[in-house]
């Protein structure tokens, strides 16, 4: 009960066609792999700049760290 069935999918698959037709369908389905495969390498390309951020700030917590020792060393 409530699920939905093969033929009930079967159903708003043909009509689905009928209304958009398998071309205008296959460049719908081309655009979304085409958006993913974008949104993929974006995420893969942002990971080194995140290290790179990370180094910096680091290097400047190590930089604060070492003026706070010398003033208490002062």
């Amino acid at each position: 009960m409530g699920g939905i069935s093969i033929w009930q999918l079967l159903i708003v698959v043909a009509i689905i066609v009928l209304l958009f037709g398998t071309k205008k369908l296959r460049t719908l389905g081309q655009d979304l792999g085409e958006s993913v495969k974008g949104f993929k390498k974006a995420m893969a390309d942002e990971k080194p700049q995140d290290a790179a951020f990370d180094k910096v700030e680091a290097k400047s917590s190590n930089a604060e760290q070492q003026k706070t020792t010398e003033k208490e060393q002062a």
